[in-house]
C-alpha cells in the first residue's frame, strides 16, 4: 500500500515537471477545495460561475469550471478589445486630431481620439483644462489671423451611429453611455453643477457653454433627502434638471452630438477671443481636401487609451478602439463602424483557435448584455498577450491590486498587493474579473465570470484570486 502511494506521489511530481505547473502535489487539490467552498457556499447558491485558471508559462489548465460556456462578460470585454487593438493597430499607434485652414475657414478633423480633453489624461500629461483651445488660438495668432469664414468640424472617421443599439435606453444620459464620434471631447460629457444660495438654485455646466438648454426645476430644501437628476427631452441637448437640493450637487451628463459639441465650444472660444466669424459653424467631410493646410497636429499614444480603457474602465475608449480597428482596415480609412470592427476582432479570436461558439461580440465596452465570452476565451487572449511583444504595454494597462485602477481598494494586504492585476467588470447581475496572479513560483492567468450574483459576489471573486496566490508554491 505504501508502495502504491509512493508511486502516485512520484507520478504527480513528474506530471508537474512536464507541464510546468508550480503547485505542490496537494496544492492543486487545496485550490480546488477552496474554490468549491466559495462557489458552493449558501450565499452564492443562485450564482452561476465560469472559471478558468492556467499556468502562464505552460498554458496548462490548473482549474476549470464551466470554462467553455459563454457568459455575459461586462467590462471584461475591454480586455479582449485591447488585445485586438494591439494586434491590428500596434503598440506605436497614435490617435490624431488635426487643425487646418481651408479657403479662409478653420477646420478640425478628428481621427477617433477618445481622450481629447479627458481630464485624467490631461492631468497625467501636465495639461490645463481646455488646452487645445488655447493652442488653436496660439496657432491663429502666429499667423496673424483675426477672422475666418466658417468653422468646420469633421468627425467622419467613424460612422454616424453614435450609440450601440443594445445599450440600456434609460441610461443613455449617463457618462458610461456617452456617444461615440470621430471627434470627441471631454468624454463627450458635461459636468452638471447645482449650487444653492439661500433659496435660489443655480444650474451650470462645466465647461460653460450654450450647447445645452437647461430647464431648472430644482427645489431648495432645508431638511430631508437631497437628490438631483438631469433628464433628456425630445429635443437634443434640451435638459430638464429636477430634484431637491440642500447644499449642492455635481454629476456628469452625456451630451448628444459630440462633433457639434466640440464645434460649439471652439466657436464660443473664437468669439470670446475676438476672432470674427463671417460664415457658419458646420459639420463637414473635409479631411481629404487637397487644399487643406494643417497647422496643428495633436496625438495620443494608444498606451494612454489602453490605460483608460482597462485601469479605469472608460467605455468610450473601448468603443473608439473598435471603430478605429474598422477604420484603419478599410480602404480610404473612412467610417469605422461597430459591425466591421467587431467582425475583425472575431477573426482575431479565431486565429487563437477559439471556437466561434464561445463568443458573441456586440460592443467594445461590455455594456451590452448581448455580449458573450467564455472564461477560456479570456484566458486564451490573456495568454497570447503574456507571450507577445506587446506584453509590457498590455500589462501596464491593467489595474494593479491595492495600487491603482478599479482594484485600488482591493488586495491591499501585503501578501497580495501588486501581485494581482486585471480587468474587472460589472453590470446589473453580472460581475467578472480576469487577469494575472504573480507568485513566487510563476504567473497564473485566470478568468472568473458570474451571473445572477449578489452583494457578496465581488468579495468572493477576489477571494478566488487570493487563493491562487496562496496555493501556488
Amino acid at each position: 500500500m505504501n508502495g502504491i502511494m509512493r508511486k502516485g506521489y512520484v507520478a504527480t511530481l513528474v506530471f508537474a515537471a512536464l507541464t510546468g505547473l508550480s503547485f505542490a502535489p496537494d496544492a492543486q487539490g487545496s485550490l480546488t477545495d477552496r474554490i468549491r467552498a466559495i462557489t458552493e457556499s449558501a450565499r452564492q447558491r443562485n450564482t452561476q460561475f465560469g472559471i478558468h485558471i492556467i499556468h502562464a508559462e505552460s498554458g496548462r489548465t490548473v482549474y476549470t469550471r464551466n470554462a467553455e460556456i459563454p457568459m455575459i462578460p461586462a467590462s471584461n470585454m475591454k480586455a479582449v478589445v485591447s488585445a485586438a487593438a494591439l494586434h491590428y493597430l500596434g503598440a506605436d499607434y497614435r490617435f490624431t486630431t488635426q487643425i487646418g485652414l481651408l479657403d479662409g475657414s478653420l477646420a478640425v478633423i478628428g481621427y477617433g481620439d477618445p481622450l481629447l480633453g479627458d481630464e485624467k489624461t490631461d492631468l497625467k500629461r501636465g495639461r490645463r483644462i481646455g488646452w487645445i483651445f488655447d493652442d488653436i488660438m496660439t496657432a491663429l495668432n502666429e499667423r496673424g489671423i483675426s477672422a475666418v469664414k466658417h468653422v468646420y468640424v469633421d468627425g467622419t472617421f467613424f460612422d454616424d451611429h453614435p450609440v450601440c443599439d443594445n445599450w440600456p435606453a434609460d441610461q443613455l444620459n449617463r457618462w458610461y453611455c456617452a456617444e461615440i464620434s470621430g471627434l470627441n471631447f471631454n468624454n463627450n460629457c458635461v459636468r452638471m453643477v447645482v449650487e444653492r444660495s439661500n433659496s435660489a438654485i443655480r444650474v451650470q455646466t462645466e465647461p460653460r457653454t450654450q450647447f445645452l438648454t437647461i430647464i431648472n426645476q430644482v427645489t431648495a430644501i432645508n431638511s430631508g433627502s437631497s437628490a438631483v437628476e438631469a433628464l433628456r427631452t425630445t429635443i437634443p441637448n434640451k435638459i430638464i434638471v429636477r430634484g431637491k437640493c440642500r447644499q449642492g450637487a455635481g454629476f456628469d451628463l452625456a451630451i448628444e452630438g459630440p462633433t457639434a459639441f466640440f464645434g460649439v465650444l471652439l466657436y464660443e472660444r473664437l468669439r470670446q477671443e475676438g476672432i470674427a466669424i463671417t460664415g457658419n459653424l458646420a459639420e463637414k467631410y473635409i479631411r481629404h481636401e487637397k487644399e487643406l493646410e494643417v497647422i496643428r497636429t495633436y496625438q495620443t499614444p494608444i498606451k494612454d487609451v489602453l490605460d483608460r480603457c482597462n485601469k479605469n474602465s472608460l467605455g468610450m475608449a473601448a468603443e473608439c478602439l473598435v471603430k478605429t480597428i474598422s477604420a484603419e482596415n478599410t480602404v480610404g480609412r473612412v467610417n469605422g463602424d461597430w459591425e466591421h470592427g467587431l467582425d475583425l476582432i472575431g477573426k482575431y479570436l479565431k486565429t487563437l483557435d477559439i471556437s466561434p461558439s464561445e463568443f458573441k461580440l456586440d460592443d467594445g465596452s461590455g455594456l451590452s448584455r448581448e455580449n458573450r465570452l467564455s472564461p477560456r476565451v479570456l484566458t486564451t487572449v490573456l495568454l497570447q498577450e503574456y507571450k507577445s511583444q506587446h506584453w509590457p504595454v498590455y500589462r501596464s494597462s491593467l489595474a494593479i491590486g491595492g495600487i491603482d485602477g478599479t482594484i485600488k481598494d482591493y488586495f491591499q494586504n501585503p501578501q497580495y498587493q501588486g501581485r494581482i492585476i486585471g480587468k474587472t467588470g460589472y453590470i446589473d447581475g453580472v460581475r467578472s474579473f480576469s487577469g494575472y496572479c504573480f507568485t513566487g513560483s510563476g504567473a497564473f492567468i485566470f478568468s472568473i465570470l458570474t451571473e445572477n450574483g449578489n452583494q457578496y459576489t465581488r468579495v468572493d471573486i477576489n477571494s478566488i484570486a487570493e487563493a491562487i496566490v496562496d496555493e501556488a508554491q
